[in-house]
């Protein structure tokens, strides 16, 4: 391991130097003052009544959840959705004075970017246009008398508003990270998942849904509105009965099922590939990437039995609803009721400028606005955001965070008991391996030939979506762009990539994820929790898969692998036991990748935090110890709270964990929390030493 013990040896020569420490962590000579508290951490919202072993989520932010009520326009609230309103508030502004400027079809990224806003800020003419815009879509939906013809409608789901009963995407063929693959899988649903159409729990969405349906075809003018929107809920419940769960969905193994478009014909006669494929600019493919293979015969079969009208009336419906938020207020105001009211508990429409900047700027904030699937300006919108609110010393910053937390898993790594030598070598050379990418991509996405104008809004959402479409499809049978990224840089969220990358967007690098002013114990457990929990989703129960090219393969030896896994299903039964609502429990195996990357994104940031004191003693901070600090920084970060239908949604169809238990989940399995603040038998989250997960 020599080359391992040097790596070790520059690396922490390099982290300790005086200049690092108070450039990136806080320790500045004007003493500025962090967002929240004197440390980074708001010690007014802890709650005193409830103790730490009992509900350390709980105890970390109590009161702040009692005292905060949730907007009447969102469905949750926490301290990261208040990064992101201040992100949204950034955008406005860049968007309002680009608007000011921009002409009717502007050259410039700005320019675009304003004519694109304004179009969606002109209610009157939205209004007056009724559903005017969709009429050449109704036109040749009613002209598509044949499957056959239905079918090559359904190939348009990437670059229009068309619905598809399968899905299709371009990605990193992970059997050969040289080239880029097309990937196919199940789609057709319009609820959030599978359990809405099949769980009798369920029951009064379902129906919500039914009417929702009703109402966008009545909109429409499609004749026997309420019939065929039985019809259109029974063509999705059937689908939803033969559809593969989230748990069986996120097995990588599973999912690569590559065939030749012959093959996949064979595999689904009741459908018409090659119309489809052509209708999607891929009529030249002559292979593909199957998900959920057992399921798609079925999904056809479903499709071939399924009369014309019927699917025509569906294909009507999945036009209107992807497209009623650039539509009139009785699209819009429909919409709403159902996805973000019924479905989410959101009381209160966003005001005009917020859905405006999601549609330019892309992202689900709302959950519902369907502005993250059709064609927007995110990139051009990250440009100016970056440009604007995150200088080039902002990645020096997180840059050397990353490197602590990459040294902390190496350490990890070289001193685990439980994984053989040759397992080990190839883990080490995968952590080595990945490329942090901090902010923004080196390269801008071109804009030059997106036409935007500020007087058609539909026009703007679907130019910009068969822009985007294209660039993708222009990939196949060219290089893999390394530089890639899959996150807008304004986007409050980070990735572990198929790149083999682990990506950290401008938009989550602020309080409380990250605060240059703030003592470095938060920064570590906030912001290096993040960092250590995206570079373990390499290592989780499906990342552990990929080797260090980012190539599936099964590089474990047997013995090992049985012992994570045995390590991974205590973890799962741990949170298949919470239970957030009466009734409702979380799905230990649904969440368990991300549950396994909490653990030990949090035990890294501790690790990392106590290699960045080089053996010297971490002062104290309002009476809290360095170690305490890291457990607050990293509870901190998800505080929040969200309305029952909300987590209820999210509990279903999420493979992340209630917020709640991304912080409880992780701690009492970690021995220093217990010592840190005094943790003993008899408190609720209490584990004997015996029944703590170590894995990573």
């Amino acid at each position: 391991m020599k080359n391992s013990a040097l790596f070790r040896s520059v690396l922490l020569s390099l982290l300790f130097s005086a200049p690092l420490f108070s450039v990136a962590f806080g320790s500045n000579p004007a003493h500025a003052k962090p967002q929240y508290g004197t440390w980074g951490f708001d010690s007014a919202g802890v709650d005193l009544k409830t103790k730490p072993g009992d509900d350390f989520f709980r105890y970390a932010g109590g009161a702040w959840i009692d005292r905060t009520e949730i907007p009447a326009d969102k469905p949750a609230y926490s301290l990261r959705l208040a990064m992101t309103d201040l992100t949204e508030q950034r955008l406005h502004e860049i968007m309002e004075q680009a608007s000011a400027t921009a002409g009717h079809e502007p050259a410039t990224v700005a320019g675009k970017v304003g004519a694109f806003y304004r179009s969606f800020m002109d209610e009157a003419r939205i209004g007056k246009l009724g559903a005017a815009p969709l009429a050449a879509h109704l036109s040749v939906i009613r002209a598509a008398d044949t499957h056959e013809k239905l079918a090559a409608l359904m190939g348009r789901n990437n670059s229009d508003f068309e619905g598809s009963i399968f899905g299709f995407g371009i990605d990193i063929d992970v059997k050969d990270p040289t080239q880029y693959a097309v990937y196919t899988g199940q789609a057709g649903l319009g609820l959030p998942d599978r359990d809405y159409y099949l769980e009798p729990s369920f029951a009064a969405k379902k129906a919500g849904y039914e009417a929702y349906a009703a109402n966008l075809l009545r909109l429409l003018g499609w004749p026997e509105p309420e019939q065929r929107a039985k019809d259109i809920l029974a063509f999705e419940t059937a689908i939803a009965g033969v559809s593969w769960t989230k748990t069986q969905q996120r097995d990588p193994d599973a999912t690569y099922n590559a065939m030749s478009i012959a093959e996949l014909e064979v595999l689904t006669p009741g459908f018409a590939w090659h119309p489809f494929l052509t209708e999607a600019g891929l009529g030249s493919l002559q292979r593909i990437v199957v998900a959920e293979k057992s399921a798609f015969p079925k999904v056809a079969a479903i499709f071939a039995a399924t009369p014309a009208a019927t699917l025509q009336a569906w294909l009507a419906f999945t036009v209107a609803d992807n497209a009623s938020g650039y539509l009139s207020t009785p699209f819009a105001a429909a919409q709403f009721a159902l996805r973000k009211q019924a479905l989410s508990g959101q009381q209160q429409q966003s005001v005009r400028w917020k859905l405006g900047v999601h549609a330019v700027s892309g992202g689900d904030y709302g959950a519902g606005d369907r502005f993250d699937r059709f064609g927007n300006l995110g990139w051009a919108a990250g440009e100016l955001y970056t440009a604007q609110y995150f200088p080039p010393e902002a990645k020096t910053k997180i840059e050397t965070l990353v490197s602590y937390l990459k040294a902390a898993y190496h350490a990890r790594l070289e001193r685990l008991d439980w994984m053989s030598p040759a397992t080990k070598a190839e883990a080490l050379k995968k952590l080595e391996g990945y490329v942090i990418k901090v902010g923004y991509p080196d390269k801008p996405r071109d804009h030059s030939h997106v036409v935007i104008r500020d007087d058609d809004l539909v026009g703007n959402v679907l130019r910009a979506a068969q822009a985007d479409w294209s660039f993708y499809t222009a990939r196949l049978g060219g290089p893999v762009d390394r530089g890639d990224w899959l996150m807008t840089p304004q986007t409050n969220d980070a990735y572990n990539g198929s790149l083999r990358d682990i990506v950290f967007p401008a938009g989550i690098l602020q309080s409380p994820m990250f605060d240059a002013n703030a003592d470095p114990a938060f920064n570590f457990g906030a912001a290096g929790g993040v960092i250590g929990h995206e570079l373990t989703h390499g290592f989780d129960d499906q990342g552990r898969k990929f080797d260090t090219e980012g190539r599936l393969r099964d590089w474990w030896a047997p013995g090992d692998a049985k012992i994570f896994e045995a390590r991974a299903a205590m973890l799962g039964q741990q949170y298949s036991a919470f239970e957030p609502l009466p009734g409702l429990h979380v799905n230990g195996a649904l969440t368990m990748g991300e549950n396994i990357a909490d653990l030990g994104g949090l035990t890294l940031a501790l690790e990392a935090y106590q290699t960045f004191l080089h053996g010297q003693p971490a002062p104290v901070l309002d009476g809290l110890t360095g170690e305490q600090r890291v457990f607050l920084g990293w509870a901190q970060a998800w505080r929040g709270k969200m309305r029952d239908d909300f987590l209820r949604r999210l509990v279903v169809g999420d493979p992340h964990s209630p917020r709640m238990y991304r912080v409880n989940g992780p701690v009492r399995n970690i021995d220093a929390w217990y010592s840190a603040f005094g943790v003993k038998p008899g408190d609720k989250l209490y584990l004997p030493p015996e029944q703590r997960v170590r894995i990573w």
